[in-house]
């Protein structure tokens, strides 16, 4: 049976949130949640390192204990921990940690103060105003809960797009070994690139001997079949991930690979073209009557409408038909025209590697520089710095890159905007560095006009470079604060200064709507991955996939730019300037 990384996060991440609701030892809290992350962001399967005999104590975070439960976890999908755990805790009490508005500690309140286990449960003792009356709640936290609720079930069950992605290649490669089978596509959603993700939709081209359908059913990671036909077919599997499969023609192949992409506003767009040219455009091809006139290939069908090829992240129906028509998408930014990561953390910090462990992996990835951006000391918890100790690593990064010419570590700060909108270092440091990242950490819950103020003030610091992840969002976990992020851009314009894309999975912070208005301002967006770790330096797929919706080109994006070309772009950043200059 594979076990995915994902699944495995997924235990560790179950029992951190047990025995927080438990109310047990912090630190053993922490370790799991650790190792959740720890797993999650590995790019080889550790399914394939047990069963090869690899040792996986030597990754960060992870001792003997934790290890055999990853073997035990491997072998069963499960674990004694978890299981006990399950047995004292009701199991709707997990759904609860889902909503944005909940943490453990709450959670454990409304068991045991009100005898809550579900969401149903928690609905009904809102209303009755009931939650209003324990300590620490209050009734504009009942009404938060109430809102948290319905956004929950507005959204159905959503996954992220990056933990659906091991489950969705798996069976993509899977599928491709299938006897018979010629072609395989993933479409939907999962292929536009959306920042979660509802269901899978495969497609498939196979010979008419294949048995790629009856193979599908039996895939070892289907939990129930939905429907089985000659053409369609759907399952879901154990992560609760919905997979369709349909069965297409070869010279259908491009037209159903338009239709089931998406979006279904594009489609309609594209269909009433069609209609105004006398022609029928659906899943099957592009007709004229009962003539067949395109359909091959997705080329064919925008052809076939008087359009150059739309690529799937721009299919919103938002503009990028009448682009098309006027001769002006854009060309995307691409994954290797990344020069380099301007946010990352070492161990100085709270981050697993060292500087020289974080390069070679830069290295590889053909990049020229990165910037390390510990957290600044307001960030206790996570060995925030003070000025002495970014002193010690200014120096530090100015002794590797002597013995590194070919490489450069860059200088700076994830510093903490303060409440007044201050920075957590004194300029007399700042200075010292090539560039500052400032990013809120705390207060999540100011009036949309004091959060605004508060970031806009911060980015008139005449060292600010760039405001990171910028609106604090977790998706599907934690809503965005409340800022106006159009005059955060407007600010960053008038200042000289960047906005961030974090490529962390959990945010792709800026959303698509927001890239997009930073390229109109004329602000260039650095896209990073945030990065606590090697593995981390992974996520840069996500943040371009992201700023791909966003309609960002290369020249658009901060980090495209060659080292020559980064260094004058920063300066200028860095006591340069003049307060909204």
């Amino acid at each position: 049976m594979p076990i995915h990384n994902a699944d495995i996060a997924s235990v560790f991440g179950e029992i951190a949130d047990l025995l927080d609701i438990s109310g047990d030892n912090p630190f053993r809290i922490r370790a799991y949640r650790n190792a959740a992350r720890t797993v999650l962001d590995l790019s080889r399967e550790l399914q394939q390192m047990v069963e090869q005999g690899e040792g996986v104590t030597a990754l960060p975070g992870i001792g003997k204990d934790l290890a055999k439960k990853i073997e035990d976890i491997v072998r069963t999908g499960t674990t004694p921990t978890l299981d006990k755990l399950r047995k004292e805790v009701p199991a709707g009490i997990v759904e609860l940690l889902r909503l944005p508005s909940l943490g453990p500690k709450r959670v454990k309140i409304l068991w045991k103060a009100l005898k809550i286990e579900s969401v149903h449960e928690l609905e009904v003792a809102a209303r009755e105003g009931r939650v209003r009356e324990l300590e620490g709640f209050g009734e504009k936290t009942e009404q938060q809960i109430l809102d948290a609720i319905q956004i929950h079930a507005d959204q159905g069950r959503r996954f992220l797009r990056a933990a659906v992605a091991p489950y969705a290649e798996a069976l993509r490669q899977f599928l491709e070994d299938v006897p018979g089978v010629k072609r395989v596509e993933l479409a939907g959603s999962y292929r536009r690139a959306k920042e979660t993700v509802g269901d899978i939709d495969v497609l498939v081209v196979a010979g008419a001997k294949s048995a790629v359908v009856e193979q599908f059913v039996a895939y070892d990671e289907v939990k129930e079949v939905l429907a089985k036909g000659d053409t369609k077919s759907s399952v879901v599997l154990r992560s609760g991930l919905q997979v369709d499969l349909r069965v297409v023609a070869r010279e259908s192949f491009g037209a159903a690979l338009h239709y089931f992409t998406g979006s279904k506003a594009h489609n309609i767009a594209i269909r009433k073209m069609g209609q105004q040219r006398g022609l029928k455009v659906n899943e099957y091809g592009v007709f004229r009557g009962e003539e067949y006139v395109a359909g091959a290939t997705e080329k064919d069908v925008y052809k076939a409408v008087d359009l150059p090829f739309i690529p799937p992240e721009l299919r919103e129906n938002m503009g990028e038909i009448r682009a098309a028509q006027e001769g002006a998408l854009p060309k995307l930014v691409e994954i290797d025209d990344i020069r380099g990561d301007l946010h990352m953390h070492t161990l100085a910090s709270d981050g697993q590697n060292t500087i020289g462990e974080l390069v070679d992996t830069a290295r590889r990835r053909g990049y020229e520089y990165i910037a390390i951006t510990e957290h600044s000391k307001r960030l206790a918890m996570a060995g925030g710095l003070d000025e002495k100790r970014v002193l010690e690593q200014v120096a530090e990064i100015d002794a590797f890159n002597a013995e590194h010419g070919d490489f450069r570590v860059l200088k700076g700060i994830e510093v903490d905007i303060l409440e007044d909108g201050q920075l957590d270092l004194p300029d007399s440091v700042l200075q010292e560095l090539d560039l500052v990242v400032g990013s809120v950490h705390s207060l999540f819950k100011l009036s949309g006009e004091k959060q605004t103020a508060r970031i806009l003030r911060a980015m008139e610091n005449p060292y600010f470079t760039m405001l990171g992840h910028p609106t604090g969002r977790l998706l599907l976990e934690r809503e965005p604060y409340d800022v106006d992020v159009g005059r955060v851009i407007q600010q960053a314009r008038e200042c000289g200064c960047y906005i961030e894309l974090n490529s962390h999975p959990l945010r792709l912070d800026l959303s698509d709507a927001f890239c997009r208005l930073a390229r109109e301002e004329g602000v260039l967006v650095s896209i990073n991955t945030d990065a606590h770790g090697t593995m981390d330096l992974d996520y840069i797929r996500y943040g371009v996939g992201q700023a791909r919706r966003g309609w960002l080109e290369k020249k658009n994006v901060l980090n495209t730019r060659t080292l020559k070309q980064l260094r004058p772009l920063l300066a200028k950043t860095m006591g340069h300037r003049s307060r909204n200059a």
